[in-house]
């Protein structure tokens, strides 16, 4: 997901996209953790795409 793309959305959808994705990190925590990840590069992009969003989410509140 690229930074372009979240500067478009609405601080609400924005929201809601940080908890599917706090969520999905969650997710593949546990599957790590039971050897049932099959895609390790998958816990990297979520981290990276959660960072985006936050810092995208603090330019708008001007901070």
């Amino acid at each position: 997901m690229k930074a372009s793309e979240l500067r478009q959305k609405s601080k609400d959808d924005l929201g809601r996209l940080l908890l599917e994705l706090s969520r999905e990190r969650f997710n593949l925590r546990m599957q790590k953790s039971t050897g049932q990840l099959a895609k390790p590069a998958e816990i990297k992009r979520v981290r990276r795409d959660i960072a985006r969003i936050l810092t995208v989410m603090n330019e708008k509140t001007g901070g």
